[in-house]
């Protein structure tokens, strides 16, 4: 596994490792094994695909991007996780995907064997984890969906409207809800062209569906938006 830069090692206490997305806490009474504290610098790889899964981490803050490389050497984005977000839940040898910082990425970093000695005799937490790792197939299972038969407004409404829930569990409800990842992100974890997305963008905002700021986008007619990501908006 490639090795973080500016990397600390400093172990942290659960209560730490555990902030977060409100739908991801646990019970004060379920803690964690001691995790390492590690800062990812933006671009770099948390661990490729076919690496070890030796270790499995909780974004703290920032936002880590997943992919598959496809066969004919495309980028398939699965997902992005927030923080509060668990990465590696999968109960295989090795990672099925690889993962690297959008931008920079403070998460907390557990020894999936330590991990498992910790929770022999801990039913709850080991329910936990289980709720977790059925949430993210949950996930999975919703971006194939996602990427079937739907027109290129459905899928960039979608992405918008179920991102601002995500962003509103993990900080607070906003309007103007932050976008770390690119355009070409965007358009690779929903199946489609750059072209394509930037302009259903640019037709969102001409029909004040949202406003587009830097970094950024500015829902401006969220039931509009749902809508169409429910497939009832068909123009």
């Amino acid at each position: 596994m490639q090795a973080f830069s500016a990397t600390t090692a400093a172990r942290v206490p659960a209560a730490i490792a555990m902030r977060g997305a409100a739908n991801m806490r646990r019970p004060s009474s379920t803690p964690l094994p001691q995790g390492q504290l590690r800062h990812v610098a933006k671009g770099e790889e948390l661990f490729a695909e076919g690496d070890a899964a030796d270790y499995f981490y909780k974004v703290v803050s920032g936002t880590v991007r997943t992919c598959k490389l496809l066969s004919d050497g495309r980028r398939q984005i699965v997902g992005f996780a927030l923080p509060g977000d668990f990465l590696g839940l999968a109960a295989s040898s090795r990672h099925h995907v690889s993962a690297d910082a959008i931008g920079p990425v403070e998460l907390c970093q557990f020894s999936r064997a330590a991990f498992a000695r910790f929770s022999q005799d801990k039913p709850d937490l080991l329910r936990r984890i289980n709720e977790l790792a059925v949430r993210e197939l949950g996930q999975a299972q919703d971006h194939i969906v996602l990427l079937g038969r739907r027109s290129a407004e459905e899928k960039v409404a979608t992405f918008l409207f179920r991102w601002h829930d995500r962003m509103a569990q993990a900080t607070e409800p906003l309007r103007t809800v932050p976008l770390p990842m690119s355009r070409q992100d965007i358009a690779d974890y929903l199946g489609l062209t750059i072209e394509t997305v930037s302009r259903t963008f640019t037709r969102f905002e001409r029909d004040g569906m949202i406003g587009i700021v830097p970094g950024a986008v500015c829902l401006l007619d969220t039931a509009r938006l749902e809508a169409l990501a429910s497939g009832d908006g068909r123009r």
